[in-house]
């Protein structure tokens, strides 16, 4: 596992538009979701030991999060013909294991990863609701081994503050995981 920072892509941006695919065939599109308050794109997969150790308060807080309007969508772009951990077929099983109540898709092509310049996993991205990043950073300080616990409190608190109605901090600290597992040719310029 190679620990990679998020790219931390400029504040303001618009979020791309993208169709994907769940594992079970279901189609997400980004333009046909109506988003209320706003929007946590979430670039993760399975078998990331920094995914792992937040995945459950991550999946708590989503809860949380969606509860207050949030639109949630996570997007696995791992090569899994290379990291089969990473197959639809398993993500269809950590979805139940885990009960996810947002939709986990399949970035078969990457373009989505590069098009979010998503570096790693986690790689997390929150949107207003007009589409305008606001926040892209880590869940919080935990890391596996580093024994701090994993609270969420990052993130949460840049929910917090945009659903307030206050400006969301700009002192804010990339994700740190594993880097998104590129197809051979697919790398993009900001990998290295």
């Amino acid at each position: 596992m190679a620990l990679t920072p998020s790219t931390m892509l400029e504040l303001g941006t618009t979020a791309p538009d993208f169709t994907l695919a769940a594992p079970d065939g279901s189609r997400f599109s980004l333009a046909e979701q109506t988003i209320d308050k706003g929007l946590l794109v979430i670039f993760m997969c399975n078998h990331c030991p920094y995914v792992i150790h937040i995945r459950e308060q991550l999946v708590a807080s989503i809860r949380r999060y969606q509860e207050q309007g949030i639109t949630v969508v996570a997007i696995n772009s791992n090569d899994y013909s290379v990291h089969p951990d990473d197959s639809p077929e398993k993500m269809v099983k950590d979805a139940e294991t885990f009960d996810y109540s947002f939709p986990y898709l399949v970035d078969e092509n990457q373009t989505v990863a590069r098009a979010y310049r998503a570096a790693c996993t986690p790689d997390l991205f929150l949107f207003d609701s007009d589409k305008k990043l606001v926040y892209r950073g880590q869940f919080d300080g935990a890391r596996p081994g580093n024994d701090i616990p994993v609270s969420g409190a990052d993130l949460t608190a840049a929910v917090q503050a945009m659903m307030g109605g206050k400006g969301v901090s700009t002192n804010q600290k990339p994700s740190m995981g594993c880097n998104i597992k590129w197809k051979p040719g697919n790398e993009p310029d900001y990998f290295d």
